[in-house]
């Protein structure tokens, strides 16, 4: 089923964008009058003047801390437990294992108000645990105090969205729970509802209140992102992107070139830019741009394990190669613009820690976890991948996210 997006939206989606007037670019959020109120305040939190960009880092054993890049500092957060998985949506940490989701609230995070940002701060704290069965797949909005965000565990079927308010004063609440067939699924939050796989073959479209409204052909659903257009959501042979408009949401299935590589299952960018990067096979990573609903196959010179959109105005692609190095690409010409020394070489090598290793990108810098020897390389993308700091965590960086955004 294919339902494309009206062109209307995608040109004010672009202006928009245009209008952004900052380095570090979260998603725009669908108006609606949950996302609008409070401009992302809740009580205790300040607000101040520029994005509080922090490092998490989070060892084999679940001890975790947190490194503000601006001063410097460094927060002891509380332990998780040994965790397969950490993903955030720039404020919350979630980190997934066989028995549930902990949930730490960073206490940093960025309002996008369309034309202007909002920036809070506040003690960070230990929301709770969420228990499950099975690694959950984590699935996150745009927002971190509205909207909701969505939690798959794969042993038992069961599809929780969890409400962003409730998360953002320290509560775990339940907006919706959905009992599913267990398999590797998905359920990815929306303005109005949320995609939920189907036995791993269907995306289906759902209110808030868990009623079907619309279902599109999806096999093997992996790896979701929102983007400045919409949710997007990895298949076998393409994507589907869902974009809202009020309380309407359109399908849209984003099929692969003929002859395309294997499929890119997770995808990572820049937050809230509308070109998005995953991990293809073999020395390349695909592009997928959700406003021209196209691909793009960028070859590589190594094979590569991590990559990211920067999405800016020269177009970088920062990705960690099969060698240890990191790379920088020019995504319109293809070109390698720079490459390191085989910085997470060692790390590659321990199966322990190869499997955990990630880029994330902001308006000025990739950080990439070198867990093996302790430390984060904050990358300089734009100055031929120049190593400006190495950063050590009083937690060893098995996984790494970056909140603030």
């Amino acid at each position: 089923m294919h339902r494309r997006t009206r062109p209307a939206l995608l040109a004010v989606l672009t202006i928009l964008a245009l209008a952004a007037c900052s380095n570090e670019t979260p998603p725009t959020p669908t108006p609606t009058p949950e996302s609008s109120e409070g401009h992302g305040a809740v009580a205790g939190a300040a607000e101040v003047a520029e994005p509080q960009l922090h490092l998490v880092a989070v060892d084999a054993e679940g001890k975790s801390a947190m490194l503000d890049l601006l001063n410097g500092t460094e927060t002891p957060l509380d332990t998780v437990g040994a965790a397969e998985t950490v993903t955030t949506e720039g404020r919350y940490v979630f980190a997934a294992d066989e028995s549930g989701i902990s949930i730490i609230d960073s206490g940093v995070w960025t309002w996008d108000h369309v034309d202007h940002f909002h920036y809070y701060r506040a003690e960070p704290r230990t929301i709770g645990k969420l228990s499950g069965q099975g690694v959950a797949t984590v699935s996150t909005g745009p927002l971190s105090t509205a909207g909701t965000t969505g939690v798959f565990f794969p042993d038992s079927g069961e599809a929780v969205l969890l409400d962003n308010k409730a998360l953002s004063e320290g509560k775990i609440s339940k907006s919706l729970r959905l009992k599913t067939t267990p398999h590797a699924g998905l359920i990815a939050p929306l303005p109005a509802g949320a995609l939920v796989s189907e036995e791993a073959t269907r995306l289906n479209l759902i209110d808030l209140e868990g009623k079907k409204l619309d279902s599109v052909d999806c096999e093997n659903p992996s790896g979701t992102i929102t983007t400045r257009v919409g949710l997007v959501v990895g298949c076998a042979d393409g994507a589907v992107l869902a974009t809202t408009e009020g309380e309407n949401t359109e399908l849209q299935h984003i099929p692969y070139p003929s002859g395309a590589a294997a499929p890119a299952t997770s995808f990572e960018a820049r937050k809230g830019r509308p070109t998005v990067a995953g991990i293809g096979d073999g020395k390349g990573i695909w592009l997928l741009d959700t406003r021209e609903s196209s691909w793009q196959w960028l070859k590589t010179t190594t094979p590569v394990v991590a990559a990211a959109a920067v999405d800016d105005a020269d177009q970088h692609v920062v990705a960690v190669g099969e060698d240890g190095t990191v790379q920088v690409y020019d995504a319109e010409s293809g070109k390698q613009l720079a490459v390191t020394e085989p910085l997470l070489a060692k790390t590659l090598a321990d199966p322990a820690l190869s499997g955990s290793v990630r880029v994330t990108v902001d308006g000025q810098r990739a950080y990439v976890n070198a867990a093996a020897g302790g430390v984060v390389h904050e990358i300089d993308y734009a100055d031929s991948a120049r190593v400006a700091r190495s950063l050590e965590l009083p937690a060893q960086p098995v996984h790494l996210v970056e909140v603030g955004r």
